[in-house]
């Protein structure tokens, strides 16, 4: 991760705190604890130690995880630690390291060996900037006077280490002469001169841990997404396609890969969807998946399919279920498979039969749960017994838990310091045409259930996504403004998770129509269900969600502020613009070029002279995902028509800002716009 900006963050800091002590002076009382309450939302947000990973031991005993820990002030401060503590004393923890100690350093991506006794990771101790691949024995406390082997001298991108069943090999995915990171997310590479479709492809990569061999084993005109080891250690099945590896997921096949030779074959290909999470069968026999429709890489949601390890036809193993698998595992015996889900707005771990289909809960809590940041999984033991996880909810900062699959027990308490700064949370349900939604209402600190208080609709990105109660980060900007007196209103319309692959679906080439009534609905319940006062509505959001904002004040004039961060305009130029137009076929049934109307009937620029919705517009200049000409295209349009407008283009940024002083600035930008027009009529 680019871990750049600090001492602008420093300087900005600085700056923000000499004015709001000048505005105490100077500003009514009231004004001076909105600042103040303002200060502590923030350090709730910058303050927090974010867990990367969380990773159980294959025999059960031991957990490590990942630490990114957050320098003064909430700067990024480039050190990420990794942990190991053993299940019997979990407060006895020890640091794992490939650097000195005194100087910080990029370290994560952790693999246990299937004996338990080493772990794998990456780290940039020997060239910053640059990963390599390390190995350390983690046996007993010897570990600090035996330092971490380096296995590999890459120049690249590396991710994704994972041991062989037989522990001889180490498969990771390396992009040779890589100019970033993986991913849509992260910030372009600017074109110049001759632009010409020219890619890095992220190809399986086998490292012998022994030697420290490394052979680049997949073809080289192939990009690999994600793989998992046959039980022989003989072969490994991949999610590949051809071309543009950021682009060409949501394209991608299942096939195997020869771990001696590299020679690959075709296991199944679905144009129908997306795929996601293959995983071998203990027996070897099948792969299961998770398939459905997706609209973000690494944002997995769907039902379960299997397929024979040889090929053949996928079998849905989960029809009809009302939640979105996001990560499964294999049972000893391959007769099921432990699977968790995004439900009704929540976690929820299952358990499935293969011989009946049939679906057990295991366990279910309103809280994201994970091994990583972003859709809910879980790490297991070999025997399926035993799991890590990185448990956090509006209410709960992230820790790390361990211990018998929802009986966890706490591993680590860094963030027990923290205090939210915003009030509680309810989950709301109501029904439209596509039966019920669900959605999450969080109150303002300090209710006075005598008042009415203005309310802003966060709309989540996606749009195959949901929002799941998880601790507000740099990055959710709309979570401060609980601490000016709002009510924070979460939906999970038609094409979100966690109802459902049908609810999933039910947007196809209705962007606009039957998820902005479900949100409307879901805002009208809201006000049914809490003091908000329905002349003071907002609404805000990021990729879908800013989308989703542009249209909404160009179909009802009840938002009297909007803030729309890293929107979408105009569907038929977004088309030509975007670096990943593949995912836009499964959702408008066609290319642009071959059906541009269905583009147009969703595109809120066509509808522009309807809005008077005072908007602020904000986007990073390097967005490959929602590029910054489809946020001009849009302020042009308000400034043109008179409407209350500011557009803010935030230099070197992707679609996930990583400078921690523009997470910042958007924070003040969005709670100032909208103070401006909402709280002013109170």
């Amino acid at each position: 991760m680019n871990r750049k900006g600090t001492k602008v963050f420093a300087l900005f800091a600085a700056t923000w705190l000499g004015s709001l002590g000048a505005a105490a002076q100077t500003a009514p009382r009231a004004a001076a604890n909105s600042q103040s309450r303002l200060a502590d939302a923030v350090r709730a947000m910058f303050d927090v130690h974010t867990f990367s990973q969380a990773v159980i031991s294959p025999d059960g005993k031991r957990v490590a995880w990942v630490e990114e820990l957050p320098g003064p002030g909430g700067t990024l401060s480039s050190d990420a630690a990794i942990y190991v503590a053993d299940l019997t004393a979990p407060m006895r923890m020890t640091r794992m390291s490939a650097g000195d100690g005194k100087v910080p350093h990029e370290e994560h991506d952790v693999a246990w060996s299937p004996d338990s006794k080493r772990i794998a990771f990456l780290s940039d101790a020997a060239t910053h900037g640059q990963l390599q691949l390390f190995v350390i024995d983690t046996a007993g406390t010897a570990v600090k006077a035996k330092p971490p082997t380096p296995l590999t001298h890459f120049t690249g991108f590396v991710s994704s280490p994972a041991w062989s069943p037989d522990g001889k090999s180490i498969a990771l995915l390396y992009t040779e002469n890589a100019t970033r990171a993986a991913g849509p997310l992260v910030a372009e590479t600017p074109d110049e001169g001759v632009v010409s479709d020219s890619f890095l492809e992220q190809r399986l990569t086998l490292v012998d841990p022994a030697t420290s061999r490394a052979r680049q084993i997949s073809p080289a005109d192939t990009y690999i997404y994600e793989f998992d080891w046959a039980p022989d250690s003989s072969h490994l099945v991949v999610s590949a396609a051809h071309g543009n590896g950021d682009d060409n997921w949501y394209v991608a096949g299942l096939f195997a890969v020869d771990a001696a030779s590299g020679s690959m074959h075709a296991i199944l290909q679905r144009p129908d969807m997306q795929i996601a999470a293959p995983r071998w069968s203990p027996d070897g026999k099948q792969i299961a998946f998770i398939g459905g429709l997706m609209s973000d890489e690494g944002i997995t949601g769907g039902d379960i399919f299997t397929v024979p390890a040889a090929g053949g036809v996928a079998t849905n193993v989960t029809p009809g279920i009302s939640k979105s698998a996001s990560s499964l595992d294999w049972s000893a015996d391959s007769g099921s498979i432990l699977f968790t889900a995004i439900a009704d707005g929540g976690t929820a771990i299952n358990s499935l039969t293969l011989t009946d289909k049939k679906v057990t809960l295991i366990w279910t809590g309103a809280e994201r749960v994970s091994p990583g940041q972003f859709t809910p999984s879980i790490s297991l033991s070999h025997d399926g017994k035993t799991s890590a996880v990185i448990r956090q909810s509006f209410s709960r900062a992230p820790e790390v838990w361990a211990g018998p699959t929802g009986s966890w027990k706490p591993i680590t308490n860094r963030n027990s310091g923290l205090v939210p700064a915003w009030g509680k949370s309810v989950s709301l349900h109501w029904t439209t045409g596509i039966g019920t939604v669900q959605g999450w209402l969080v109150y303002p600190s300090n209710l006075d259930p005598a008042r009415k208080y203005p309310m802003v609709v966060a709309v989540h990105g996606g749009p195959a996504w949901a929002t799941i109660p998880s601790w507000p980060s740099r990055w959710s900007y709309h979570m401060a403004l609980a601490s000016q007196g709002y009510f924070i209103f979460f939906p999970n319309p038609r094409g979100s998770y966690g109802q459902g692959e049908k609810f999933t679906r039910a947007n196809v080439k209705d962007f606009g129509y039957g998820d902005f009534l479900d949100i409307m609905a879901g805002v009208d319940k809201a006000i049914q269900s809490a003091p908000v006062d329905p002349d003071r509505l907002g609404i805000t959001g990021w990729s879908y969600g800013g989308y989703m904002t542009m249209w909404g004040v160009t179909q009802t004039n009840r938002f009297r502020a909007a803030v729309a961060g890293a929107g979408l305009a105009n569907w038929v130029s977004y088309y030509g613009e975007n670096k990943i137009d593949q995912w836009m076929i499964p959702y408008f049934g066609a290319s642009v070029y071959d059906d541009p109307a269905v583009y147009a009937k969703s595109a809120p620029i066509n509808y522009i002279k309807k809005a008077n919705t005072p908007t602020l517009i904000v986007v990073g200049d390097r967005d490959g995902e929602c590029p910054a000409p489809q946020s001009f295209e849009f302020w042009h349009a308000l400034k043109t028509l008179g409407v209350p407008t500011q557009f803010v283009i935030y230099p070197n940024e992707g679609h996930l800002f990583l400078n921690p002083a523009h997470n910042r600035d958007v924070i003040d930008r969005a709670v100032s716009w909208f103070n401006q027009y909402l709280q002013a009529s109170k």
